[in-house]
């Protein structure tokens, strides 16, 4: 392969998953003529965190994550976040939308599938804090159809198996939001990238980024390893105008290597997890919904427990976890040595610190590393009351690389959500963390479009509203519904 570094490409995306093809879909459509590269180290496109099978793919949009608002010490619901990462989930659906109506993306349903999103509690307390928390989020307008339910018929209609043989003296409350979906991911990303390939993107399969440098006239100089058995010359280097590293795991490292004075002092903290699965007819047929629970306490976030619809490849499935894991990888098809090769001097600190402020996560791993069937079966049974293990298979999802970021007090605290890291200059950008992730795609890489190209967003306003009407502003368009992705009848359950 030709060395391409006397050409500069104007945008190199580092990572074949959902956030590198949607960049590419906004920028091929906001500026034509650019040249996209995008290197994938994997043989294929999304194999690692946008796999189907390595994330929930819920459409976060919190309709039913507890986790996304949190009670006050004065008893009321602060449902700011939870407002936030549903307006972002539906900038992501105006884009899909429009990518669908003008012919770019295939019927929606190869990627997006309905699936009611519920919240189901027990305990009087807990259906208090549900009562709630519905209350709070019905008082705004995105959330104006939320139902919320303590009786269990009532849930039983819309989510059998969770009532089956239930003790019927425990209380228990749900909510369910009849327009929530499953998202394949997966899927997703081998639409877009195939509607940019289309329109002038090149795509490199088992291509490696193992270097990177700025050079004097602010482009970036890249050394890519072809990991291809075959491959000759083994490697090459590449020019670019302008990098983006949404490589998952694999970002961090990059990043670092980039020398940008931005990413100094961030550290990640590696967790992989484990689903039980089932495609058993009978059991699928009792349950199409995400149904998410109340976390342990002590627990963290990414620990909630949930019952979930999946549609991957036309095949309905259901999914129930976490049970969390530990490894020294960053990705799922890394290396053990990761997170070692991860420490430098300036986030030693960070990481030390996270380490001693954080050992109800320590213990939570621990505790989940020596789990047995049996507790598994447990934690199944408190969604199922007649799960049998049998039914199900345990499979291991993706890693997730939570951040670690310096903290003026504290010395440094693991955050749970994404961060967008970009240079002074614009000319690269990186993205950590995990949860929501994926969902707010379309949000994150607007977010780094204001920040990496300012000279361009009033020039780039006019076809970003063309194609998300919503774009900064409150209205949300009823035009942009479920129902013009997919065909948006329900699928009755049996009861």
């Amino acid at each position: 392969m030709p060395d391409s570094s006397q050409q500069p490409v104007d945008v190199v995306l580092v990572g074949g998953g959902i956030m590198s093809a949607t960049l590419a879909a906004l920028i091929s459509t906001l500026e034509p003529t650019w040249t996209i590269e995008i290197y994938e180290r994997r043989p294929g496109l999304a194999q690692e965190s946008s796999n189907a099978w390595n994330n929930a793919g819920t459409g976060h949009a919190a309709l039913c994550e507890l986790n996304y608002t949190h009670e006050r010490p004065d008893g009321t619901i602060d449902i700011a976040k939870a407002v936030t990462i549903n307006e972002q989930f539906e900038l992501s659906r105006e884009l899909w939308s429009h990518l669908l109506t003008s012919g770019r993306l295939p019927d929606g349903t190869e990627f997006v599938s309905p699936a009611p999103h519920m919240t189901f509690v027990r305990g009087a307390a807990n259906v208090d804090h549900l009562r709630r928390r519905a209350d709070a989020l019905r008082s705004h307008p995105l959330f104006a159809d939320i139902e919320f339910t303590t009786d269990p018929e009532t849930i039983r209609a819309w989510a059998p198996l969770l009532l089956l043989e239930r003790d019927p003296d425990e209380p228990v409350a749900a909510t369910r939001a009849s327009e929530g979906t499953d998202v394949d991911f997966g899927a997703l990303t081998h639409a877009l990238v195939a509607d940019v390939t289309r329109r002038g993107a090149t795509v490199h399969l088992e291509h490696e980024v193992r270097r990177l440098r700025q050079l004097p006239d602010g482009t970036w100089r890249l050394r890519v390893k072809d990991r291809r058995w075959n491959a000759t010359p083994r490697h090459r280097t590449v020019t670019a105008r302008f990098v983006f590293i949404g490589a998952g795991g694999g970002a961090l490292n990059l990043l670092q290597r980039s020398g940008i004075p931005e990413a100094k002092g961030y550290g990640g903290f590696p967790i992989s997890g484990q689903f039980l699965r089932t495609t058993d007819p009978g059991l699928v047929r009792q349950h199409l919904a995400k149904v998410y629970g109340m976390a342990d306490v002590g627990s963290p976030p990414m620990s909630v427990p949930h019952l979930d619809t999946r549609v991957v490849d036309g095949q309905t499935a259901l999914l129930f976890g976490p049970y969390a894991g530990w490894s020294m990888k960053f990705l799922k098809h890394g290396s053990p040595f990761d997170l070692l090769r991860s420490i430098r001097p300036a986030n030693v600190v960070p990481m030390l610190a996270v380490g001693l402020h954080n050992m109800d996560l320590l213990k939570y791993l621990v505790s989940e590393l020596t789990a047995s069937e049996t507790r598994r079966l447990r934690t199944l049974r408190a969604f199922v009351p007649t799960a049998d293990l049998r039914d199900w298979e345990l499979i291991t999802a993706g890693q997730r690389v939570q951040v670690i970021k310096k903290h003026p007090t504290q010395g440094g605290v693991l955050e749970f959500g994404t961060e967008l890291v970009t240079a002074a200059d614009g000319t690269i950008a990186g993205l950590l963390g995990a949860s929501p992730g994926a969902s707010t795609a379309v949000a994150t890489m607007l977010d780094l479009l204001e920040r990496c190209f300012p000279d361009r967003v009033d020039v780039w306003g006019p076809k970003l509203h063309a194609m998300m009407p919503s774009l900064g502003s409150d209205d949300w368009d009823d035009a942009f519904a479920l129902d013009q992705l997919v065909d948006g009848d329900q699928v009755d359950v049996e009861p």
